[in-house]
């Protein structure tokens, strides 16, 4: 907006702790009169409540989307320097805080440029329009007469105005009304070009990059005791042994929930063993004996079925069935940087500040929990390092709100430690897919079933039943979760990608939602396309087989969409793909090569991945090459784009090969990287990443377009050992027993 009076209580709220300011509207007042505004902006129509037009010659970003290393500050940044004509430096993009920045929600899905970023580009529309006309009237000559440069206003016979000086205190306080529509493409100075990284110096110099690196004088540390397994109550602790102890300012204890206090860090983590060894507790003992067992029973478990994408077509009918069953364990996000937040209750307010993908839904299961009112808490965005899903970020905000409430005018920084990383954050749910498939006489895909069991893959905070922050179901008056649902489609939850891209006569994909699962679960990158993608992709690899079909050839026979075809053609071509790769044994080792392909949601990025694998006489694969053909529309930041899938590419290996948590009846057994490995540096393959620009196509997500990677190494392996392993990860143990 261009109020001076708002801004300086944004900034007076930026720089303090205590004081919330509400302006974005609420649902109930979005007109339905703006029917062509992006989803963001219609949710958040005050054009003030996106940006402030400084006089002193800035403009002031508030997104309600969050920076959590995926690049989107600097793609906002271009965005707002394009739309408005301003120099990139100008524009600042401000930490999201509630009250202030508008509810777009939670950070995830891919969404940022194509929901957030869109929004900007209308905003940021308007406001520029707003000030041509202001402009027109003040040099007195028609709008089509002005040009801009740098917010200059110039007109043809030589006349200027700045944005500096027509701005105003009420300029700026309208809805949006889409009378402005964003820049053409040929208009366009900062998007399509691969501008440096706002948020990478920090980062990489050692300065204040995240939230974990935050201080504030007199800050005490807290650590959270946690029992030794999911469900467990707290029956006593000698609580005067702890306090006694060097340092330590309390013990918080509320029902189950137990928390240590002290001066220095070290002091609180000595307070934390010594608390372990104290507290007795009641075990539930109710959780599986291992997952391997888990797994075979959890698609007899109770569970919600739906259909999807049926087609039918008897006149189509196949000649040759095969099927595979297909698993994947539950996965920890294993972030690098432990959760952490920041806390504070001062005059009657609890700011909070944190690095959850959420500003607004956290807040508000914060607020169901300290059972005050929405204006009683306020949380701030600050990066976390590793931070990406739904690990203990949220969580870990309510223990800090629960023990700055003990220890009011203070700041409490509470940080988990690698095992309440490991077992108390929220996993990726472990899923079963089933695929049977029939060819017909022409070695076409004729008919194709699906059968998808998994439990929700999101119990982010911010339902509006229950609460979904783990401490809220310890407390001495513990509140329940929220009720287990499914992302509808087209995105899905568990049955994100379970449609296949590919077009078939007859097809049915039943979706079984297990209602219960013996770990928490929550979101984790791709969601439930990793899974469905290891099955789609492996099977189209199957079937390409018995139909002596090359697997490159038999998806472009299947698949109509051309963007698709596009970005197969392109992998094609940049790994020299050969009809029929064949296996080679060389040395003791064998090699193989893989594609796989999807449209991440069937509805966002598109990407086609080849890759080249080593395994070694112990089974150990090692995937040595990687090409990656992308396309998201309208490219905002092409090296940002490319971050992503390469990024995405390399964790995804690392899911495929190494990783799974593990648990028997006494609870869970990954607590260290020893007990959870990941790719290390060493076995980072070469990686080749191409973009397809379609500039006059709308930009669209491209942060989660790595799941093609695990069919591509699981068919390579099935190429190089002629056998197929079902079962995720991809161990040595499993690939070891193809070679009898």
């Amino acid at each position: 907006m261009n109020a001076p009076f708002k801004n300086s209580r944004r900034q007076f709220l930026f720089q303090s702790t205590g004081l919330v300011i509400g302006f974005t509207f609420g649902r109930e007042l979005i007109a339905d009169t703006t029917p062509d505004l992006p989803i963001d902006l219609k949710n958040n129509l005050n054009i003030n409540s996106w940006l402030y037009v400084d006089p002193t010659g800035k403009i002031d970003v508030y997104s309600g989307k969050v920076e959590f290393g995926q690049g989107i500050a600097t793609a906002f940044r271009q965005i707002v320097a394009d739309e408005m004509d301003v120099n990139i430096e100008r524009v600042n993009i401000l930490p999201c805080v509630t009250g202030i920045a508008p509810n777009e929600g939670v950070t995830s899905g891919s969404q940022s440029v194509e929901y957030g970023g869109l929004a900007l580009r209308y905003a940021c529309a308007q406001a520029r329009g707003t000030l041509l006309e202001k402009a027109s009237k003040s040099l007195n000559v028609p709008v089509g007469d002005l040009s801009i440069k740098d917010g200059v206003i110039t007109a043809k016979n030589g006349e200027t105005a700045n944005y500096w000086k027509l701005t105003s205190t009420e300029l700026l306080q309208q809805k949006a009304d889409g009378k402005y529509k964003p820049k053409g493409i040929n208009n366009f100075q900062y998007i399509g070009k691969s501008i440096q990284r706002i948020d990478i110096p920090a980062k990489v110099s050692g300065g204040v990059a995240y939230v974990q690196d935050m201080k504030f004088p007199g800050m005490l540390h807290a650590r959270v005791v946690r029992p030794p397994a999911p469900r467990a109550q707290l029956i006593s602790i000698n609580e005067s042994v702890i306090k006694s102890m060097p340092g330590v300012v309390g013990v918080v204890k509320n029902g189950s929930f137990l928390a240590v206090v002290a001066k220095r860090e070290e002091q609180a983590i000595n307070a934390l063993n010594e608390a372990k060894k104290q507290a007795k507790w009641e075990m539930a003992n109710d959780l599986p004996n291992n997952q391997a067992e888990w797994l075979k029973t959890m698609i007899e478990s109770p569970n919600l079925d739906t259909e999807h994408g049926v087609k039918k077509d008897p006149s189509k009918q196949g000649k040759k069935t095969i099927g595979g069953e297909f698993t994947k364990p539950f996965l920890a996000h294993a972030s690098i940087g432990p959760s952490c937040a920041i806390g504070i209750l001062k005059d009657g307010v609890t700011t909070i500040y944190n690095h959850a993908q959420g500003m607004y839904p956290l807040q508000r299961d914060i607020v169901k929990a300290l059972q005050v009112p929405p204006e009683k808490v306020v949380c701030i965005h600050r990066e976390g390092s590793g931070m990406y899903g739904q690990s203990g970020a949220d969580d870990v905000a309510l223990d800090a709100a629960l023990i700055a409430r003990e220890f009011p005018n203070q700041h409490i920084r509470v940080q988990w430690m690698r095992d309440d990383e490991f077992k108390w954050e929220p996993y990726n749910s472990a899923m079963t897919v089933k695929i049977r498939a029939s060819l017909d006489e022409s070695g076409n895909i004729s008919n194709w079933t699906q059968d998808i069991y998994s439990n929700t893959h999101s119990t982010r905070p911010g339902e509006k039943e229950g609460n979904n922050l783990i401490s809220s179901w310890y407390m001495a008056n513990p509140q329940k979760r929220s009720p287990v649902t499914n992302i509808p489609l087209p995105a899905g939850g568990s049955h994100r990608n379970g449609i296949p891209l590919y077009s078939f006569p007859n097809q049915q994909i039943n979706n079984h939602l297990v209602q219960e699962m013996p770990v928490r679960v929550s979101a984790f990158r791709t969601l439930g396309a990793f899974a469905n993608i290891f099955a789609i992709e492996s099977m189209m690899d199957k079937l390409a087989k018995e139909a002596n079909a090359d697997p490159v050839e038999f998806r472009l026979r299947h698949l109509q969409n051309q963007r698709g075809k596009d970005v197969i053609l392109k992998v094609a071509e940049m790994s020299n793909w050969k009809p029929n790769p064949k296996r080679v044994k060389k040395n003791g080792k064998l090699y193989g090569r893989g594609m796989a392909f999807s449209q991440y949601k069937n509805l966002q990025v598109y990407c086609a991945v080849v890759t080249d694998i080593e395994i070694d006489a112990n089974g150990k694969i090692r995937v040595t090459d990687v090409w990656a053909a992308a396309e998201a529309g309208l490219i905002i930041n092409p090296d940002g784009f490319k971050n992503q899938i390469e990024g995405g590419l390399i964790q995804a290996i690392s899911w495929t090969i190494f990783e799974e948590i593990k648990f028997n009846k006494t609870g869970i057994q990954t607590a260290s990287w020893a007990d959870y490995p990941i790719l290390r540096f060493e076995d980072v393959p070469n990686i080749q990443v191409e973009l397809i620009n379609r500039p006059n196509e709308k930009s669209i997500g491209v942060g989660e377009g790595n799941a093609p990677i695990v069919g591509a190494i699981a068919n390579a392996l099935a190429m190089a050992t002629n056998g197929r392993v079902y079962d995720l990860p991809l161990s040595p143990v499993k690939v070891k027993k193809l070679f009898a």
